[in-house]
């Protein structure tokens, strides 16, 4: 896999979390796939997904930076948004706000096999 392609998939990826295409969702994501070191496997990880869109109905997920090195891509996604109630255990309830998520992912056989995350609180935190 080139890098290229590597940036194709993880950029089709991101479009089909945006569409809300949760039966593609296995496409792109290995059946037991691995988020924060907690073995998800893709049920799991779509319920975390679906959760996460129920909290944040208008939730888009922005590139703003990505880094192919196969297997392996690392990107900077871009959130503006508002969270319908507690997000992160802070009381947002539906104030729009915006921050980033750092997120390395490893793939196997061309699908998200391990993601690591990390998301920028501490800015969300400033615009409360």
């Amino acid at each position: 896999m080139t890098r290229d392609d590597l940036a194709a998939i993880y950029r089709d990826y991101i479009a089909c979390l945006n569409r809300r295409d949760w039966p593609a969702l296995g496409q792109f994501v290995h059946e037991e796939v691995i988020h924060n070191a907690r073995p998800l496997g893709l049920a799991g990880y779509r319920a975390m997904l679906e959760r996460d869109v129920r909290e944040i109905p208008d939730l888009r997920f922005d590139i703003e930076m990505q880094i192919s090195d196969p297997p392996r891509i690392a990107a900077r996604l871009k959130f503006d948004c508002t969270p319908a109630g507690t997000f992160l255990g802070l009381a947002v309830n539906g104030r729009r706000v915006s921050f980033c998520e750092n997120v390395f992912y490893e793939l196997q056989d061309r699908k998200i096999r391990q993601v690591w995350s990390a998301i920028d609180k501490t800015a969300i935190e400033a615009q409360l």
